[in-house]
Order: structure tokens, then C-alpha cells, then sequence
């Protein structure tokens, strides 16, 4: 980070910026995304530009985008020895995801994401990503532990569920906060996520409305929560969870995502949202 004082650049706290310069821990990164000769890589948070490099020297092409501009400078006279990469000067989540895949085809998320955009982030590619093969994400140790999580566990909620029905995500190493710079308050961990597994749905729709009925009040039982949602009378909830073969008296937290996969199947056929 030697370019960041020749060109006076000041940290920004609203963009959560924690840069990583360790090369062997970059490199390791690279080496969990399985990014290889003919991948094409989406970066979000160029940073200065570090993992940006790491990332040129394997991939066929990596697309990179960075929220701030006073960075311009720093990033360019980083990268000016690569020709496989572009960076995109603009705030990612407000782009067109399937503009972005019609450019790259098959790609792989690498980033070191902001804290306070992680979970949005990760939805949005669960959620409507159609060419994305899988993630490799620095996060914060506790989304990671929920990213992860075994149903009845206090980390399983929501995002566990949303990410397991697109695949299986995997802690494959805990970062210190002393590797970055400035040093957080919390330790990171780098998860993968690979979108070859998964569990189909009848709609993902019915699956998002059926994971919020899930964990939308943990100390309910899920037949209560299946009243509230989705406006039935009891009878009504006990025989969804009959035909979903649940027991009666469980919560939801202590359903697989397939299983809340099977209660959403039955939800669409019914027509319940």
C-alpha cells in the first residue's frame, strides 16, 4: 500500500474499507475460488487493487468493481501491467446482474465484501444469478458461521437455508483481524459456496415467503408462523404439515432447508402466498 500515501488516499468508513496485502494469503484465496486459466472472475471491492492482481495472474478475465473513485489512481498504476481485467468504477448493487452475465458467461464471485453490505450481496447472487458457478467470500466469522450452519443450531436462519438450496457453502479459512489494515473489530473468514448442488423448488418464490414463515418469530411454533403468513386456520396449518410430513409442536429453525424446500412446494401447489 506504498501508492495509497503517494496519492494522499484516506480510508472511507462508509464504505467499510479493510484492505488485505498479505500475497500468500491472496494467493491462497485465489486458490479456494478455483479460478483457473479460462475462468472469468467478478471481483466486487477492487480495494487497491491486491487480491485484483492475484486474481489476473490465474484467471482468463477478471471484471472488478469499486464504489470509490479516489482510488482511480492507486488501482491503475497497480494493475498497468495486466491486460485481462477491468474495473468498473461504480456501486455493484446498483448494476444490471443480467447485463453483467451476458458479458462474462460463466463466472466466479471472488471479493473481500464490505461488512454492512455482506448479506444483500450474497442474496442477490442466490437469489438471481443465472451464469454465476460459485462464490469465494471474505466475510465477518459470524456470517460465516450462519452462512454454514446446521439446522437447529442458533447460527441457522434465513441466509443458511436461501444459500443451501443453490449450493453448499464451506468455511475453508478464519483470517485474523491483524491481516488487515485498518484493523476491524471482529475476525473474518473466507467462505466458498459452489452452485453445482443445491435442491430444485417448484417456485423460489414460495421458497423465500416459506424460509421468512420459518424464522420470522423463533419462539412460535411453525404451525403458528404458518397461520400468521400465510392467513389459515389451524386445521389448515396442521394438514400443510401433515402432507410436508413435519411433526406438530416443531419450530422452524429445526427444519432442513429441504424440508422447508417440500413445505414450499406445497404452499405453491396450493396457492397459498
Amino acid at each position: 500500500m506504498e501508492n495509497r500515501l503517494k496519492y494522499g488516499f484516506a480510508f472511507k468508513k462508509k464504505y467499510g474499507q479493510n484492505f488485505l496485502s498479505d500475497k500468500n494469503l491472496l494467493s491462497a484465496i485465489v486458490r479456494d475460488a478455483g479460478v483457473e486459466r479460462g475462468t472469468n472472475v467478478l471481483e466486487i471491492g477492487t480495494g487497491a487493487g491486491d487480491l485484483t492482481r492475484a486474481l489476473c495472474e490465474r484467471a482468463k478475465f477478471v471484471l472488478s468493481y469499486e464504489i470509490d473513485k479516489t482510488l482511480k489512481p492507486i488501482i491503475e498504476e497497480s494493475l498497468s501491467s495486466y491486460r485481462n481485467v477491468e474495473v468498473v468504477f461504480q456501486d455493484f448493487s446498483k448494476e444490471d446482474l443480467k447485463e453483467i452475465e451476458k458479458k462474462l458467461g460463466k463466472y466466479r464471485v471472488v471479493a473481500n465484501l464490505p461488512y454492512y453490505l455482506t448479506t444483500p450481496l450474497l442474496m442477490r447472487f442466490v437469489e438471481e444469478s443465472e451464469s454465476c458457478e460459485g462464490l469465494c467470500v471474505m466475510v465477518q466469522e459470524e456470517v460465516a458461521e450462519r452462512m454454514c450452519a446446521k439446522s437447529g443450531t442458533p447460527e441457522y436462519g434465513a441466509l443458511t437455508s436461501a444459500i443451501a438450496r443453490r449450493g453448499e457453502a464451506k468455511i475453508v479459512r478464519k483470517v485474523p483481524r491483524e491481516l488487515f489494515f485498518p484493523q476491524p473489530q471482529v475476525d473474518s473468514a473466507v467462505v466458498t459456496v459452489d452452485f453445482s448442488g443445491g435442491f430444485e423448488v417448484k417456485s423460489p418464490a414460495c421458497f423465500r415467503a416459506a424460509v421468512r414463515c420459518a424464522f420470522q418469530n423463533r419462539r412460535k411454533t411453525l404451525e403458528n408462523n404458518l397461520m400468521g403468513s400465510f392467513s389459515l386456520t389451524r386445521e389448515q396449518a396442521k394438514e400443510l404439515l401433515r402432507l410436508a410430513e413435519i411433526p406438530e409442536g416443531v419450530r422452524g429453525e429445526v427444519l432442513t432447508p429441504q424440508e422447508i424446500g417440500k413445505l414450499s412446494d406445497l404452499i405453491f401447489i396450493r396457492n397459498l402466498p
